[in-house]
């Protein structure tokens, strides 16, 4: 395991953040595994969370605040054979990237996303996010918030992801065991990474976590949906689950792509070729 995917940037997150937790946890995942530039590449969207692509030396591309899950399922159509990771936020994914993690989801693009889940806007310094509990004070909502949080697990589930796991940042180990298991699947995995904000969300914290989550009994089946969606409901004292909730077997949107790039391609009309030609001599 000496896979070294440091970079000479000194990580700038609040000391104690969860995305410390996370970024350790992708590079023992990537030492065991082999992952490098030669067969990876990541994405990542606006928030705390997107500054790891200055922490990883891996190809990687920033996307514009939700568009993370895009830009993933692009790079897995142009090269099947990379191994693609999504990171985003519950803010940048489940907001202003939700339309896009509900259309990869049911098209079971094969990509791995690594939600950072602080149910709030850390980056901009506190507002609510769609993960953020109900009646939770911030400097967007004062009074509280009153929209119900977004389950990230079941909409995954319904959705139509084919894998879908929970976990605590700061379990490094099973974070990373995880995370292989969700790129050696075929089909759009995600992975909910309870990741407290210790600067401005005092409600789900370190402790918090530490008290009130539980792994999942060997003997739980991932394969019956109904189960899973009733687990995927619990929150609270002493019943948060962790671990790998779901998982179906179903093509993957790229294996269904394989006929289609086995045939020849179709020369465009003269008419299209001289339009391109004066693109290109007048860009």
């Amino acid at each position: 395991m000496t896979n070294n995917l440091d970079t000479p940037h000194k990580c700038n997150w609040c000391p104690g953040c969860g995305n410390f937790g996370i970024w350790a946890a992708f590079k023992l995942a990537a030492a065991k595994a082999g992952w490098d530039n030669t067969n990876t590449a990541i994405t990542a969207g606006i928030g705390c969370h997107g500054h790891i692509v200055n922490f990883l030396r891996i190809n990687s591309f920033e996307a514009l605040h939700g568009r993370s899950l895009p830009v993933a399922c692009g790079i897995k159509l142009a090269n099947h054979r990379l191994n693609v990771f999504a990171f985003t936020g519950d803010g940048d994914c489940l907001a202003e990237g939700g339309n896009h993690f509900l259309q990869a989801a049911r098209r079971n693009h094969d990509i791995t996303v690594i939600l950072h889940d602080n149910a709030i806007y850390g980056l901009t310094t506190g507002q609510t996010s769609p993960c953020s509990p109900k009646g939770f004070v911030s400097k967007s909502t004062p009074q509280g918030v009153n929209d119900e949080p977004i389950n990230p697990v079941q909409l995954a589930i319904v959705a139509g992801a084919t894998f879908v796991a929970r976990v605590y940042s700061s379990e490094g180990p099973a974070l990373a065991e995880l995370m292989i298991k969700a790129n050696e699947h075929q089909g759009f995995a995600v992975i909910q990474v309870l990741q407290p904000c210790v600067t401005f969300n005092k409600i789900y914290t370190h402790e918090f976590f530490q008290q009130n989550i539980y792994e999942l009994p060997e003997d739980y089946d991932p394969t019956d949906q109904s189960a899973a969606l009733l687990i995927a409901r619990q929150w609270g004292e002493k019943e948060i689950p962790v671990g790998l909730i779901y998982q179906s077997a179903k093509p993957a949107y790229e294996s269904q792509l394989s006929q289609i790039q086995d045939k020849p391609l179709v020369d465009v009309q003269p008419e299209v070729r001289d339009l391109q030609d004066l693109i290109l001599k007048y860009s």
